[in-house]
């Protein structure tokens, strides 16, 4: 079977970034057309999972080819996070992971506890802020799956998101990172064995999973940038018009223009960033693992365990 473990809605909420936070939303898709978009491009299973919230996702809840799932925004200290995908939620898990989020320790802990399948999402992205190479170490030690296969990093990132993997024994697994609907199913994973929704969960707990689909890319980037754009812009726009009529709208969508002409280089900056950000991060990653201070290394779970055994 196979999902698309990591896919925003319009729930997601503002961008995170001085100014445009309030204009823009990071994501204007609506948990239906997921639904049916990701359904029509092969997927047996859909999730979403947005920034810190389920809202969204409980709107699909009672589809039986549904699961709830939520990024969370995990403080690793003051001034530095790491996103972690997780799944299988309700309200109760949801209330219990957000009251755990800025303790790591704690929020590990309670997600192997409760058996909620739960990876680290593109690990070596700078797009999430500064890292501590502890704080690889720490994420890596709390959980078993990583994100191996992201649909919007660059193939670099992900293959240093495989290696990592591969290294601490985790299970990779693939997801497109969609924050518009042309990139649903643009990457995903795969639980051969599952033949339900609850097989492919134990897939997940037990690592017996395969990441497929493809990276991200400069043209791509662009693309989906100018798609929020233009979400933004309909939005906007639309609330402008029913509050004060046409010269309102004008006014709302002219200053936008000139912008518009700015986006290629704006998301040419920020693909090289993400590139140099990514291969440093893993280079101090990468260094680390020949001191004390490195982990051992751990058998991959989709090695020792095979799906539906003893459970």
């Amino acid at each position: 079977m196979r999902c698309d473990l990591h896919v925003h809605t319009r729930y997601s909420g503002p961008v995170d970034i001085p100014v445009l936070r309030h204009l823009s939303r990071e994501c204007y898709s609506e948990p239906i057309e997921v639904y049916e978009i990701a359904r029509r491009r092969g997927m047996d299973l859909v999730t979403i999972t947005d920034h810190d919230t389920i809202d969204g996702a409980l709107q699909l809840a009672h589809r039986p080819d549904f699961i709830v799932g939520e990024e969370v925004t995990c403080q690793m200290s003051p001034g530095r996070e790491i996103h972690l995908g997780v799944w299988d939620l309700n309200e109760a898990r949801h209330a219990a992971i957000q009251s755990r989020r800025r303790d790591p320790e704690a929020l590990f802990a309670w997600l192997a506890e409760n058996r909620v399948p739960a990876c680290i999402n593109h690990p070596f992205s700078p797009l999430t802020g500064r890292r501590d190479v502890d704080d690889f170490h720490r994420a890596f030690r709390g959980l078993s799956l990583i994100e191996a296969q992201n649909g919007m990093m660059p193939a670099a990132t992900n293959e240093f998101a495989r290696l990592a993997g591969r290294a601490e024994g985790l299970a990779p697994v693939g997801g497109s990172d969609a924050h518009t609907l042309a990139g649903v199913a643009r990457a995903f994973t795969t639980v051969p064995r599952a033949s339900s929704r609850e097989d492919f969960l134990e897939g997940l707990r037990h690592g017996f999973t395969v990441p497929a689909g493809a990276s991200g890319s400069y043209a791509l980037l662009t693309d989906a940038v100018f798609r929020v754009f233009a979400g933004t812009v309909r939005e906007n726009s639309s609330l402008a018009l029913r509050s004060a009529g046409d010269f309102a709208r004008f006014a709302v969508v002219a200053p936008v223009v000139p912008i518009l002409a700015l986006v290629p280089f704006v998301t040419f900056a920020s693909y090289l960033h993400e590139v140099r950000g990514g291969r440093r991060n893993h280079a101090s990653y990468r260094a680390s693992l020949t001191t004390a201070l490195a982990p051992a290394k751990r058998p991959l779970l989709g090695s020792r365990l095979a799906l539906g055994n003893g459970s």
